[in-house]
């Protein structure tokens, strides 16, 4: 083949690129009931697919670990991914500011707040030598409670002989702040876990129980309200840096529309996901604002801890009360 020739092979295999099937890796099971990050994903691709672009959906786990997932992405193998915020933090710990307990009173004050500080151009800044861009925060269901297999939780002198899982060092200092304990155990042995008395509950959505099948050993849920559990969307920026003007502007308008449909859905859920726990014999303590107050001042210690660098600590804080 002549220099020209592939050259043109080149350039022809270049645009077509980003007009290829738009893959989106699912981080669950695509429940429209019960998942807030697949009412996302599920209005995205419509959006998508409305202003001409073909989807595929990549179901939970088919594309690898959250690892392998970023480096797809990263790579321009996969154009959007469901991911965990800790894909994130391992360029910029910045993010982790999401998980500070109780910095967010709901998804609206939390879309407030990330809208007032930039953090969006600061990650994607941040994310940008790793050709990967975030688009999205997506609530995967209402804020996190307490989820336990025999203590009920009305206080944080209820877990005092508790063990709980934790995601990372940050939630095992919150349980330490709550005179609780804390473990890091990975999701998929979260069950085993719970069973065999390792661990004697988490923090999650009141839906995630019910999702994954846990309500035979799971017996309690508090509504304490802690952290909103979310993921983050992230997009190749290969991929959207080399759309056209006409299918960036698609894409844009397709986030939007992924983002109202998740905040609808949550506004909805944030009573059905009790009500299914207690079809599921789960009982369900619904904390008044003084008893979630208990654990918001005790949770103080986390902020004031060395996980996070002070100064910000200080943004998260300041773009919370400003826009609260």
């Amino acid at each position: 083949m002549t220099l020209k020739a592939l050259t043109l092979a080149a350039l022809l295999a270049m645009s077509t690129t980003a007009t290829a099937e738009v893959k989106i890796a699912l981080d669950g099971k695509p429940d429209m009931e019960q998942s807030g990050s697949y009412n996302w994903a599920f209005a995205f691709g419509n959006a998508l697919k409305a202003g001409g672009m073909e989807t595929r959906e990549m179901p939970a786990g088919s594309v690898g670990n959250e690892a392998e997932k970023f480096d797809q992405v990263s790579t321009g193998l996969l154009e959007v991914s469901l991911s965990d915020v800790r894909s994130i933090a391992q360029v910029d710990p910045f993010i982790y500011g999401v998980r500070l307990p109780y910095i967010f009173d709901d998804a609206a004050h939390m879309d407030r707040a990330v809208a007032a500080g930039n953090v969006f151009e600061r990650l994607n800044n941040s994310l940008a030598a790793q050709d990967v861009r975030v688009a999205a925060l997506v609530p995967i269901g209402p804020s996190s409670g307490i989820i336990t297999t025999t203590q009920a939780v009305r206080n944080p002198a209820d877990m005092s002989s508790l063990r709980m899982r934790a995601l990372d060092d940050a939630q095992i200092a919150m349980y330490q702040a709550w005179g609780s304990s804390g473990t890091i155990v990975p999701w998929g042995e979260v069950p085993a876990g719970l069973q065999t008395g390792v661990i004697d509950g988490y923090l999650n959505s009141p839906f995630v129980p019910v999702m994954f099948g846990q309500t035979d050993f799971v017996r309690h849920f508090s509504d304490a309200g802690v952290i909103i559990p979310m993921r983050a969307v992230l997009m190749s920026k290969a991929w959207y840096d080399g759309l056209t003007d006409a299918e960036r502007a698609t894409v844009d308008a397709a986030v939007v529309a992924a983002d109202a449909a998740n905040r609808e859905w949550l506004a909805k859920a944030s009573e059905s996901g009790l009500t299914a726990l207690e079809e599921k014999s789960v009982t369900v303590q619904r904390l008044t604002a003084e008893e979630r107050a208990v654990f918001r001042e005790a949770s103080k210690a986390v902020y004031e801890s060395d996980l996070m660098p002070s100064a910000d600590v200080k943004i998260w804080t300041d773009l919370s009360d400003a826009n609260r």
